[in-house]
This record gives C-alpha cells, sequence and structure tokens, in this order.
C-alpha cells in the first residue's frame, strides 16, 4: 500500500513538473541560450572553461523561467478571456498563482546566484538584464513597441555571454546584440499576429493590432533584413573567417523560409516558422561562430 501511494505521489509531481515546463515554454530556451554562448566563446576567443559555461547555462535557465512565469501570471487575465490562451496552465487552474510566483522567485534568486558566481560586473549587469525581461510583460499594455523591448531583453544574452568570460564590456561586438533585437522583433511581430484581433479588443498594444496584418508582415521583413546586416557586420568586428558566413547564408536561408511559410492570410504553420527557422538560426550562427574560432 505504501508503494503504491509513493507511486501515485511521484507520478503527481512529474505531472506537475510537466505542467511547469509547458507553462514557461522551457524548451525554447533553445532560442537565447546558444546566443549566450555564442558571446562566451567570442569573449575566450576559443570553449570557456566548463565551470563558466554550467554557469552561464544556469543564469539562462533562471532569468528565462524567471521572465516566462511572470508573463503568465501577469497576462493570465487576459489568456483567460483568449481562445487561443484559455488553456494554459494558471487559466486552466492547472498551477495557482502561488506556485507560480513560487516559481519566479526561485528562478530569480537562481539567475542572481549564477551571476554573483561569475563575476561582479555579471553580478552588477544581472538587475537589468532581468528587469528588463520582466517589464516586457506589461509593455503590451502601452505600446506597440513590445516586440522591440522583447528583442532588447534577448539581446542581454550574447551581452551576458562575453561578460562571463571576460568581467568586461571592453571590445565586444555590438552589433551582434543589435541584430538580437531584430531577429527577435520580427519573429515577435509575426507571431503576435495570432492574438492581433484579440489584442484589438482587449486593448491591448501590438504591430499587427495597429498597423494591420499585412503591414505588419512587411515590418517584420524590415526587422529580419536589419538583423542579417547586423549579424553579418558581427563577423567582420570579430574577425571571423569563412565558416561563420557560411552560417550567415544559412541564417538568411531560414528567415527567407521563415517569410515564405507564412503569410498574413494563412498562419496555420506559424508554429513551424516559429519555433523550428528560429531554433535553426540561433543554433546555426553559434556552431559558425564556434567553427570559425576553432580554425583561426
Amino acid at each position: 500500500m505504501g508503494k503504491r501511494v509513493s507511486m501515485v505521489s511521484v507520478e503527481k509531481l512529474y505531472r506537475k513538473i510537466q505542467i511547469f515546463l509547458e507553462m514557461i515554454q522551457f524548451k525554447l530556451t533553445v532560442f537565447a541560450l546558444p546566443f549566450a554562448f555564442t558571446g562566451a566563446f567570442l569573449g575566450a576567443r576559443s570553449v570557456p572553461d566548463a565551470i563558466t559555461a554550467l554557469w552561464v547555462v544556469l543564469a539562462m535557465v533562471g532569468a528565462r523561467t524567471c521572465a516566462m512565469g511572470f508573463n503568465r501570471i501577469v497576462d493570465w487575465k487576459f489568456d483567460k478571456d483568449n481562445p487561443r490562451t484559455a488553456t494554459r496552465a494558471i487559466p486552466a487552474g492547472d498551477i495557482k498563482l502561488g506556485e507560480a510566483w513560487g516559481m519566479v522567485v526561485g528562478a530569480g534568486l537562481l539567475f542572481f546566484f549564477a551571476c554573483y558566481q561569475l563575476n561582479q560586473l555579471a553580478l552588477m549587469l544581472s538587475p537589468f538584464a532581468l528587469g528588463l525581461t520582466l517589464v516586457y510583460s506589461v509593455t503590451k499594455r502601452f505600446t506597440s513597441l513590445c516586440h522591440l523591448v522583447l528583442g532588447a531583453a534577448l539581446a542581454f544574452s550574447p551581452l551576458g555571454g562575453w561578460v562571463a568570460v571576460t568581467g568586461s564590456f571592453a571590445g565586444y561586438p555590438v552589433p551582434l546584440s543589435l541584430g538580437v533585437i531584430f531577429w527577435v522583433a520580427g519573429f515577435d511581430t509575426i507571431y503576435a499576429c495570432l492574438d492581433a484581433d484579440f489584442d484589438k479588443r482587449a486593448g491591448l498594444y501590438s504591430l499587427p493590432s495597429k498597423l494591420g496584418k499585412k503591414r505588419a508582415f512587411r515590418l517584420a521583413g524590415g526587422f529580419h533584413l536589419l538583423a542579417f546586416l547586423f549579424f553579418t557586420y558581427t563577423g567582420v568586428q570579430a574577425g571571423l573567417n569563412i565558416y561563420y558566413y557560411l552560417g550567415i547564408v544559412l541564417t538568411a536561408g531560414a528567415l527567407f523560409y521563415q517569410h515564405m511559410l507564412v503569410r498574413p492570410e494563412d498562419l496555420s504553420r506559424i508554429h513551424a516558422s516559429f519555433f523550428s527557422m528560429n531554433g535553426l538560426i540561433s543554433i546555426t550562427l553559434f556552431f559558425a561562430t564556434w567553427l570559425s574560432l576553432a580554425t583561426l
């Protein structure tokens, strides 16, 4: 009887963890983590030591978990009224607000502790980095430029990786962060088309709800063009070789295909665009950077 009760308890715990991971879309850490390592590898001009790499991973997991959990908390009333998001964990009642807040606080402490373990500058930078990711969650209440705010938040990823290794801003290739800003703003603008009608009715701000889906798509294309140019210039500034630029070619193809895959009048394949293509872009640029550094 005791073993049976234990098995039921373990199953409930496993299910709860699954719900938490799904709530924060943990798998999408793949968007930001490769850029953090791109910054770290560029800072080290090689592979960072294992301890530094571990703290970078924990810092990124902590920051993203904290930000996503906070987003789900502050948006749960809107999520409840939006048919697309009504089944999310908090509005569906699978996760209580107190449980979500506990996760947010715990993840935030993990982030700060990881930054403390890295170096003084990383710790000094941490409140600004985490604060911006949290502020993003409320920007849809007052500005259509929320997509650029999200981009700026994720742009701390490569900068954080660089600082984790070097303990300094000196020599950081700023175009890398600028590329991240416009890459994120582009795909987030496209993804926001799913909620354009709801946002307008709810009094929320986004580029698709303000400009309409067609014009928002065109603007997203402009954002992605800027991202491509900044990513390309990153290679010039960092002195990378042909292997990096082969990655840039693949990145350009993924950006282009993303815009071919989804249209304003047909959003049915947006998840393939959002998850597959953007995950491919971040991973490709990381490996292209690594290979380039290894062959210089």
